[in-house]
């Protein structure tokens, strides 16, 4: 019986450690919730994608949560534009989680580590050319422009239909993969608006936090949410969330990047080689 506590303390101290390690690099980034979470847990506690996704999701939900009422207290939170991406994210991230207890571990273990490739590769590239002080291409009049003169995004149809479009895309992969979408989200508000970046990374928290929470209700229903690990995950998630914000300003945001895209690089190439075993 002794043993058993033992192996069930040690698991603990491991949910809190990476859980405080996803956290830290949300607050960072505004991003890498679920692109950490779900590779991390099936690596060090040899859980399927299915199984892992949730815990990443309840992670994401309450320090994505904290982080965007610290946005929303220091007005840099586009609250408007966070409920219109989470509006159809919401609807279609169930489905996503319905998909995935259905498929294979296998098949899903690949799509994540083609999406994380994908993904990392992008943020690096990014990183490189601002650190050499190229300019990212950008729409050369986004669809959702900032009014200046009041803080606020200008709306309009276009504006509305491709942050929409753009929620639906990270609502669904946060239900089929447990990723929170913030790599998704990130550099559609950096291409469709003209927000500075503390303003996206907030406004990115409050669509992932949205959409997370859908997620974990419908997984904790349909009984495949792992509370033992899920919990204190969690709890090193706000913990990591707390940590991250403080040092955020300190920084420098394309070094961070640099630094996370060839981590994830790392973790999508491990995820290839397990799938293949």
């Amino acid at each position: 019986m002794g043993w058993i506590l033992v192996f069930m303390e040690n698991i603990s101290a491991i949910s809190v450690g990476l859980g405080a390690f996803v956290g830290f690099m949300m607050a960072l980034t505004g991003a890498g919730g679920g692109i950490l979470s779900v590779p991390l847990l099936v690596f060090a506690l040899n859980l399927t994608v299915a199984s892992a996704g949730p815990i990443g999701l309840l992670a994401i939900a309450i320090a994505g949560s904290l982080g965007a009422v610290i946005g929303l207290r220091a007005r840099i939170l586009r609250y408007r534009a966070a409920i219109v991406m989470a509006v159809l994210g919401v609807i279609l991230s169930p489905i996503g989680i319905y998909i995935a207890q259905r498929v294979p571990n296998t098949p899903l273990l690949i799509v994540f580590a083609a999406l994380l490739s994908i993904v990392s590769m992008r943020m690096l590239l990014e990183a490189q050319n601002e650190i050499a002080g190229k300019r990212a291409s950008s729409l050369p009049n986004p669809p959702c422009k900032l009014d200046q003169s009041i803080g606020r995004l200008i709306w309009s149809v276009p504006c509305a239909r491709s942050l929409m479009t753009a929620g639906a895309v990270a609502g669904f992969l946060s239900g089929l993969l447990g990723v929170g979408g913030g790599f998704i989200i990130v550099p559609a508000l950096k291409k469709l608006t003209d927000l500075p970046m503390q303003s996206i990374v907030a406004t990115s928290l409050g669509v992932l936090s949205m959409i997370a929470i859908t997620g974990v209700a419908s997984a904790a229903v349909s009984g495949h949410m792992q509370w033992s690990i899920a919990v204190p995950f969690a709890m090193g998630a706000v913990v990591g969330m707390v940590a991250g914000g403080l040092i955020a300003k300190r920084i420098s945001g394309p070094r961070i990047q640099q630094a996370f895209s060839i981590f994830t690089l790392f973790i999508a190439m491990s995820l290839f080689y397990k799938a293949t075993l």
